[in-house]
């Protein structure tokens, strides 16, 4: 283990040194660059005037029965329609009693690795019974790994996903750009059937402005040219980054942040976690939070509003 996360399966595992060189020459450190939007009322209406009728929360937990202590009771209190979960590190027969019988959420789906115990995991939890929910993207080479649940619902599709890191030393880097592509392809396809939501940990930052020390990352998994061009294609494919259409100039705005050198206090973190949309689904649009002060794992969580 190293920063509480499998070295192998870290968001970003290198990478999330705290922004590496820059931060480490630093003597002393500067006061945290807060974020100002998280605190914000929550948009509740679209630009069309339609009113959020669909409220969705995705969190990366950094193992289940461990955030259970802690993360139940913010979701709670945040009461979405679905809850998507990320790096469950959990077997289905291993799931926490709190889990299993949450009467907020009667219809719960999960998938996890085939072959390594404790590894990877995603999870949905439904107020409502999806049309259908389908596992993995129809490849063997990345289903075993268990990163991908579909929910189609009667307008949209929801994915979550626990998308691949490069790892450390990017020995997993051809890897992730052949998922990237695979990936990128089963999204298309769905998207030519009803719109997609996408959610969950996507494991890179696209832009500068989304981590804390840009500079000192470049050749670090997470935010590799590579990595960054295949969410580049993503958008070009036709999704949209909800958040960065909504605030694209926001600063300091992260979801994941190493357990190391205090980096969470400082805000010296990375904006791994995202809501992508069809740009058909745009118009509904109403909200897309960074729910920064909800803890109980190195990731927060992230709230989407939508008019469907």
């Amino acid at each position: 283990m190293k920063r509480g996360k499998k070295a192998d399966d870290a968001a970003a595992d290198g990478e999330n040194d705290s922004g590496s060189a820059s931060a480490k020459k630093t003597k002393k450190s500067k006061e945290p660059e807060a974020p100002v939007l998280y605190d914000a009322p929550e948009q509740l209406s679209s630009k069309d005037g339609r009113s959020a009728n669909m409220k969705i929360t995705s969190w990366n937990v950094d193992g289940l029965r461990a955030w259970v202590k802690n993360g139940l009771d913010w979701v709670i209190q945040e009461d979405p329609d679905v809850l998507c979960l990320q790096e469950t590190k959990c077997a289905e027969k291993s799931l926490p009693a709190q889990i299993t019988s949450m009467a907020l959420f009667p219809h719960k789906y999960w998938a996890g690795s085939v072959e390594k115990e404790g590894y990877s995991g995603v999870a949905m939890l439904c107020k409502t019974e999806p049309l259908s929910v389908s596992y993995g993207i129809g490849k063997e080479e990345h289903d075993k790994e268990g990163r991908v649940i579909t929910a189609e619902f009667p307008s949209f599709y929801l994915v979550t996903a626990y998308v691949p890191n490069a790892s450390k030393g990017l020995v997993r880097l051809d890897y992730r750009k052949t998922w990237d592509q695979d990936f990128r392809s089963y999204l298309s396809e769905l998207d030519v059937q009803k719109p997609v939501v996408l959610c969950g940990d996507l494991n890179v930052a696209h832009r500068e402005i989304d981590l804390k020390n840009p500079k000192g990352n470049k050749k670090n998994p997470g935010f590799t040219a590579e990595e960054r061009e295949g969410f580049d294609r993503l958008l070009e494919a036709g999704f949209a980054d909800s958040f960065r259409h909504l605030y694209p100039e926001q600063a300091n705005a992260y979801s994941f942040w190493t357990y190391m050198m205090n980096a969470r206090a400082k805000n010296v973190g990375w904006r791994l976690d995202y809501f992508l949309l069809s740009t058909s689904l745009l118009a509904g649009l109403c909200d897309s939070k960074i729910r920064n002060q909800a803890t109980g794992s190195d990731h927060c969580p992230v709230t989407l509003l939508l008019a469907v």
